[in-house]
């Protein structure tokens, strides 16, 4: 009777009802998920089959032949697009008797089977114990993420076999029953792409030492066969491209992502080059094969198998894109001893694997280096140097939690409406940070172009109408103020470089440093300023997208005089070499303005002195000037932005509720430190 409630019914009724809606979410979530995966699946399945002939599947066209039936005749490398090994040809010669069209779609849906399997078996690959959440969701996210990814996406344009050696191995490692079946799968997958073999010592020094002898003896097997079936490709492949002469691409393409490649990037050749290559390559192996075996004798032996495969990456002499997806295997390894920076290493590499890399790094000539080789700086990483956490730390499963600053009470009831978005009162990443921000900004960038259709000529004419339309609104409104201010400002000579400074110089300053101020001095106050940035610049894009407008600049009958670009000809479609660069349609909503706005508001809020308050909001006077008296934006543009700020701040407030009261870190507190595992406290104990 004590355990029931009021009503009668037994409290642990109330506990089943719970765990019962939990399942009802995790079900929900993991049908979620798969759905994903099966629209990411039919989108790359139609992006392939819809690309005309000759441009999809281009490395099958190695054995077209007449009449679009496929066949060999003379060498395999004749083309330069064939650059498997002689065995990946040798598997393939039975489908040359197939019409083209039909080995294109079974191609197509074979390579989808591959990876879902290859979801599957990595999922069932993470280290025990698994929770029931990590077990439901883990094969969707995983096929999804292969979807998503660039060599994925790679070999299925191009008709390429590199799924299939990745998963050989994950299937000899994870499925296999019996040391000598796994070493034949995994020398298998070695014939497909030799620097495979790194694993056999993987498994040497773990102790599997029969499956290490049969990978060998597998691949020297199936090499052996090729050869004599084909003596002269064999002889191709193994002495002319292994002496250096490269099959496919030159090898110092970007698409050539091992130490070989960018060694010849950086300007290195001849016998130097093949020299520090060597050294290079076998410190890296070494390494790398040390690393994983430790990990695999720790029970992380998806890491072990993820850490060989981008040491192989590295000494291979070429690695084209196609055969990077071993980096994609090493998000399973933990990085950071607290809970808010786990998710820097894992996001850096779905970065890596899904984006190009111009959208990774700015455009700047000193990160050319660094840009042309982020997937193999991210392979060498994870093969050398990232310190993944052992299943013996107590900070593997327990990480220091993140410590929330208290959740002011709303005006409204189901504000927050996503209570677990809470104020972290500790300061976020800083790599993750920067990270995130760079690939927003690009995918901002992108979005802005492609808003006209990827060329600004293709929107100008609905531009310059949507022009009209808001100086007609102006007219109307008695606001039409561009032309007087234009003029007015280009006659003082100090006034207008004034407005030219300022227009091209503190657009990113100034958010930049109050982002950079609240990082260091407000953490709480940064995420929710952040925000708010955040979704002001999403809801702007849609403007972009949606309306795209002509400045008063670009409209060459209203005589307005472009003070920042200088003068525009007027009779190219793209008025000159400036609007090659951007999209300078992008005028309806003003971010000069909004960002602008957004820096006065965070400073009004923040700032702790009168005269500071003051400071901010000058600045969002001063740019409205700026934009209005250069002839850069409408004077309803600058009311555009103020409008995705306002939205901005009351979506931050609707989904995260108010701001949080804790704008200092705390000291730490005794509870956060990571407790011992259960027999250390044991141990304890009985001491």
């Amino acid at each position: 009777m004590a355990n029931a409630e009021h009503s009668g019914r037994p409290a642990g009724a109330f506990g089943a009802t719970a765990v019962g809606a939990t399942r009802a979410r995790l079900h929900a979530a993991r049908l979620g998920l798969w759905a994903v995966a099966a629209v990411l699946a039919v989108r790359q399945v139609a992006v392939v089959l819809s690309t005309p002939r000759g441009e999809r599947l281009t490395d099958l066209e190695t054995w077209v032949g007449q009449n679009g039936v496929l066949h060999v005749k003379g060498s395999l490398y004749d083309s330069t697009r064939f650059t498997g090994t002689p065995f990946g040809g040798l598997v393939l010669k039975p489908l040359t008797r197939a019409a083209e069209q039909a080995l294109g779609w079974g191609w197509t849906f074979g390579s989808l089977l591959l990876v879902v399997a290859l979801g599957l078996v990595a999922a069932r690959a993470l280290p025990e114990p698994v929770t029931r959440r990590a077990s439901l969701l883990a094969a969707p996210v995983a096929i999804s993420l292969l979807m998503l990814s660039l060599p994925v996406r790679n070999a299925l344009w191009l008709g390429q076999t590199s799924i299939l050696p990745v998963l050989l191995v994950l299937c000899g490692c994870f499925v296999a029953r019996g040391e000598r079946t796994s070493g034949v799968l995994i020398g298998v997958a070695a014939a497909f792409q030799p620097t495979v073999l790194l694993f056999a010592p993987l498994l040497w020094f773990t102790g599997r030492r029969r499956a290490a002898l049969s990978t060998g003896l597998t691949f020297l097997a199936c090499t052996l066969l090729a050869w004599a079936a084909m003596p002269h490709d064999s002889y191709t492949y193994w002495v002319h491209h292994m002496a250096g002469t490269g099959l496919g691409g030159k090898a110092d393409d970007l698409a050539n992502q091992s130490l070989h490649g960018a060694l010849l990037r950086l300007g290195l050749s001849g016998p130097l080059e093949i020299g520090l290559f060597l050294a290079l390559g076998a410190a890296v192996a070494v390494l790398g094969v040390r690393r994983a075996v430790r990990y695999a004798r720790d029970g992380q032996l998806l890491l072990a198998v993820a850490i060989t495969g981008c040491a192989a990456i590295a000494v291979s002499p070429t690695t084209w894109q196609h055969q990077l997806l071993w980096v994609l295997l090493a998000v399973v390894g933990r990085v950071g001893r607290r809970a808010s920076d786990r998710l820097v290493w894992p996001v850096a590499v779905v970065l890596v694997m899904t984006l190009p890399a111009r959208m990774m790094l700015p455009n700047m000539a000193a990160l050319y280096p660094l840009r042309d080789n982020v997937v193999l700086l991210a392979a060498l990483a994870a093969a050398t140097v990232v310190p993944f956490l052992s299943r013996t730390s107590p900070y593997f499963y327990r990480p220091v939690p993140t410590e929330y600053a208290e959740q002011p009470p709303a005006r409204w009831r189901r504000v927050p409406l996503v209570p677990f978005l809470r104020r972290v009162v500790t300061r976020p990443n800083l790599l993750l940070e920067l990270l995130l921000i760079r690939v927003t900004y690009a995918a901002y960038q992108q979005v802005r172009l492609a808003a006209t259709g990827g060329t600004n000529s293709g929107g100008r004419a609905r531009a310059e109408a949507h022009g009209h339309q808001v100086l007609d609104i102006e007219r109307f409104l008695h606001i039409d103020v561009e032309h007087w201010a234009n003029h007015a400002v280009v006659k003082v000579d100090w006034l207008r470089n004034f407005f030219d400074f300022y227009y091209e110089s503190f657009h990113f300053v100034v958010p930049l440093s109050v982002l950079a101020l609240l990082y260091w001095r407000r953490p709480v106050d940064y995420r929710w300023a952040r925000s708010a940035l955040g979704f002001a610049t999403l809801l702007a894009l849609v403007g972009f997208w949606l309306y795209p407008l002509a400045p008063p600049r670009l409209m060459p009958h209203l005589g307005i005089i472009d003070t920042v670009h200088g003068v525009q000809d007027f009779s190219q479609p793209d008025y000159g070499t400036l609007t090659a660069l951007t999209n300078q349609y992008a005028a309806m909503p003003s971010l000069h303005f909004g960002w602008s706005l957004w820096c006065g508001l965070v400073i009004a809020i923040v700032a702790p002195k009168w005269w500071m308050k003051a400071l901010g909001l000058l600045h969002p006077l001063f740019t409205v000037s700026a934009i209005v008296a250069t002839g850069n934006h409408w004077v309803l543009d600058a009311v555009g932005g103020a409008v995705v700020v306002a939205a901005g701040f009351a979506l931050t407030y609707a989904l995260q509720g108010p701001r949080g009261r804790l704008t200092t870190t705390p000291a730490a507190r005794e509870e956060d430190a990571p407790r011992p595992r259960e027999p250390e406290r044991e141990r304890a104990a009985g001491a």
